[in-house]
């Protein structure tokens, strides 16, 4: 038996640099936004945000992702993966989607929904977002979003296009990719 082929991925919390210092609170630490991500080759934007609660839960449990080394199956296939949590979820998807509309019932102040998709790419098969050196700008723009920035620009899905930050800088992947 080995590991899972995920587990490269984890560390204790107590080695997390920005852990909350009430993170053992009863009274719990304020989440701001939620950012899903899937792998999707085509048709997922780079980043956008959800209207409402009940809609960022929609997009969350419909979500698709093309399969890794986490999920059994046939590499890069597309598979539903609601919230990408299938391979980890031990429990009915269903009562899962029913607990996250629940919890934004009882919320006076829901955090905002994201969905980031790094893996995009072109008709010749280029990665369109340059790579982790530069997440941070997309970050940076949704944390910008959960602190209550406004929609700049409607899009089609959310504002995904005409993202600009605080300090007016925006960003294009290729100068073509504006359209898609």
């Amino acid at each position: 038996m080995s590991s899972h082929p995920n587990s490269r991925f984890t560390a204790p919390l107590a080695n997390c640099p920005c852990l909350d210092s009430a993170v053992d609170d009863l009274q719990g630490v304020l989440i701001q936004a939620f950012v899903f991500g899937g792998r999707r080759m085509h048709d997922v934007p780079l980043v956008y945000q959800a209207f409402t609660w009940s809609h960022g839960v929609y997009l969350g449990a419909t979500m698709g992702s093309e399969m890794t080394a986490a999920a059994e199956g046939k590499l890069g296939a597309l598979r539903r993966d609601p919230m990408a949590m299938l391979p980890f979820c031990g429990y009915n998807m269903a009562d899962y989607f029913r607990h996250w509309l629940k919890v934004g019932k009882h919320l006076d102040e829901t955090p905002r929904i994201f969905h980031v998709n790094w893996f995009r790419k072109d008709e010749q098969g280029r990665f369109l977002w340059p790579g982790y050196g530069q997440n941070m700008r997309v970050l940076r723009w949704i944390v910008e979003r959960a602190n209550g920035g406004r929609l700049r620009r409607r899009a089609r899905l959310a504002g995904c296009r005409g993202i600009r930050t605080s300090t007016g800088a925006g960003w294009n992947t290729r100068p073509s990719s504006g359209r898609r």
